[in-house]
Order: C-alpha cells, then sequence, then structure tokens
C-alpha cells in the first residue's frame, strides 16, 4: 500500500524546514548507508546528531503524531528519527531496499515496515529527482510539492532518480507498525477510511458507525503487536 499524504506541512513550514536544514552540517550520504547501498547511494544527509536535525526530526515528530490519516495508515509502534537528505545536480540513489532493521540511540533495535519521504521542494525547483517505488502493478514515480509525503512499504524495491538540474531536499524516516503484515494493515486502514466517512455522513451516534468502530478495535486488538 502506497499512501500519499497531501499538505502534511503547509507551504510556508515546508520552507521554514527547507531554509533551516540547508543552514545545517551535512555530510556524504555514503556514511549512513550498508555494504550494497553505498554502491548507489550518492547524496548529501544532514548531519543526525547536529543540533538543525535534532530540532528538525522532533518538530516533525510532532506533526506526524498529531496527523490522522498518517496514524490511520502506518498506526506507528515506533519511529525512526526523521533524517534529511539532498540531491544535487548529478546525485542519485539506485535501485535497493531499505534495511530490515534499525538501530535506535537507546541501544534497541526496530523493525522497519514502512518508508516515509517528505517532501520540502515543489517540482519545478529542480529537475530529476523522481522517487520510484516497484509496485507488483510496475514501478510508481512520485515527485509531490513541499509538504506533501509519500509512505510505502518498507519491502518495496525503489531508487531516487539523477537529479539534473536544481536540488530536492526532503525529510525521510521509518516506521515500526503495530500491524507487521502490510495486507492486514492495508485492510484495517481501508475500514477506518470508510467509518470516518460514514461517521460524516451519519454521526457517530449512528448504530452501523458504531458496529463497525467495534469490528475495526477487534481486529486491531487481534492483529496488533506491542
Amino acid at each position: 500500500m502506497i499512501v500519499p499524504i497531501q499538505g502534511l506541512l503547509d507551504a510556508a513550514s515546508a520552507r521554514q524546514y527547507r531554509d533551516l536544514a540547508v543552514q545545517g552540517e551535512w555530510q556524504n550520504g555514503k556514511a549512513t548507508a550498508g555494504g550494497l547501498a553505498q554502491r548507489v547511494k550518492s547524496n548529501r544527509q544532514l548531519l543526525a546528531s547536529s543540533k538543525t536535525a535534532q530540532e528538525l526530526g522532533d518538530r516533525l515528530l510532532g506533526v506526524l503524531g498529531r496527523h490522522p490519516l498518517f496514524v490511520s495508515a502506518a498506526l506507528p509502534r515506533r519511529i525512526f528519527r526523521p533524517g534529511f537528505n539532498c540531491y544535487q545536480k548529478g546525485e542519485s540513489y539506485g535501485l535497493h531496499v531499505d534495511s530490515a532493521i534499525m538501530h535506535l540511540p537507546d541501544n534497541t533495535v526496530m523493525r522497519t515496515d514502512l518508508s516515509a519521504t517528505l517532501f520540502l521542494c515543489d517540482p519545478h525547483e529542480y529537475e530529476g529527482g523522481e522517487l520510484c517505488i516497484e509496485t507488483q502493478y510496475g514501478a510508481q514515480q512520485v515527485k509531490l510539492n513541499a509538504g506533501d509525503m509519500i509512505l510505502y512499504p518498507s519491502t518495496s524495491l525503489h531508487e531516487v532518480r539523477p537529479v539534473t538540474a536544481g536540488a530536492r531536499i526532503c525529510a525521510f524516516f521509518w516506521v515500526e507498525s503495530l500491524v507487521r503484515d502490510n495486507k492486514l494493515r492495508e485492510l484495517l486502514f481501508d475500514l477506518d477510511q470508510s467509518i470516518q466517512q460514514l461517521t460524516v455522513e451519519r454521526g457517530n451516534e449512528d448504530t452501523e458507525v458504531r458496529r463497525l468502530s467495534g469490528i475495526y478495535h477487534n481486529l486491531l486488538r487481534t492483529w496488533a503487536s506491542t
């Protein structure tokens, strides 16, 4: 399931994130890549331990925790602290699958169920740089407006196409979901979206809305792992 989330940040906030990130301390992206990924990764990343990265990451985590569509789609158990990357002319990230396990600062580990890219530049500000995600129906190219985010399974083979002009600046992170199975999580998401729409149309006192809400929570109780 690939879920676009429009307007996670408004245009002014996305611009502020980008402007602050640009002024931060950057490093070669290969420093955070595994052995195989190093061969196909060419970009820069905001140094994760820097004050700028920490502050922007905290702000973004706060936004995510309050966003109903993200919570519905991801059912997050843990979120890897967001990072920030930049691709300029000639830089790209070839086909790869994200690491299954990420190490956290407290010496614990988390499983990566979902990957996310938050665009901080508008499409007209750079050429190329599409995020291409392989699906069972073929490759899906993603290039969204500043403030929009794409959420997709971490099991997906994906790449960032070469940037040929300008600079592509994004935030990225991973999610360990309460529901590990992508198909089960997709069913819960579809059911939740239908419940929300019916609630708008019928009100939350409607008998069928209550019944469906009960089914949703009982399924989540059955499938979730904490």
